[in-house]
């Protein structure tokens, strides 16, 4: 039989817990109630500029190529890329199966993350840059920031040691060195639900109208 001692003392815990939540709300629409036509407008004008901002800053991401996987084709243009871009994801690569696996993640997290510029050298071809940055082992992937390279994915090590890893692993790499934004959830993931989810309203659509 349950201690009704213990018992109490739960029963208490979680009515502190609902109390402490329900002054919270409290708060909340006390704040609300406190905002006049003025504060909502002041509110909503900065809000408009905060969008404003990300949608000039997004305009400018795209006109420097980010929101697509490139290859930059010479290491002169190297520098140039790095320089315009605050984040960039470079894959030092070459022709072989591990660099095509991580060609295709590379190409899914371009779309994804258009704060970063996600960008491949090959890293034959450019000798200076593999031996001024260590690059021995491929893939590589450089992680830069501000023109500088803060870290490195050296094959698929810390990606679970094969090429079956899931993009949503990269992704969570590229967050822990800060060169991508991430919120916590994939988007990855995120966008691949969305898609499966019109994926099965469409089907749903469709069998309403054959059974019509």
């Amino acid at each position: 039989m349950e201690n009704p001692n213990v018992q109490q003392i739960v029963e208490q815990q979680v009515l502190t817990v609902a109390k402490a939540v329900e002054d919270k709300i409290d708060e909340e629409i006390a704040a609300l109630d406190r905002l006049d036509t003025d504060d909502l407008e002041v509110l909503r004008e900065r809000r408009l500029q905060q969008m404003k901002k990300l949608a000039e800053k997004r305009s400018r991401w795209i006109s420097l190529g980010h929101g697509d996987y490139t290859e930059i084709p010479s290491e002169k243009d190297f520098f140039s890329v790095v320089k315009a871009s605050e984040r960039v994801v470079c894959h030092f690569y070459r022709d072989n199966w591990p660099c095509k696996v991580m060609d295709k993640h590379m190409n899914l997290l371009a779309t994804q993350h258009v704060e970063t510029r996600f960008v491949k050298i090959h890293a034959e071809k450019s000798p200076f840059l593999a031996e001024k940055l260590k690059i021995v082992v491929l893939p590589t992937l450089a992680l830069i920031k501000n023109a500088k390279v803060e870290d490195y994915v050296v094959g698929f090590g810390e990606l679970g040691g094969t090429d079956e890893f899931g993009t949503e692993e990269l992704e969570e790499r590229l967050a822990k060195s800060q060169v991508i934004v991430f919120e916590g959830e994939s988007s990855v993931s995120t966008s691949r639900s969305q898609a499966r989810a019109r994926s099965v309203r469409q089907s749903g659509n469709g069998h309403s109208s054959d059974s019509d």
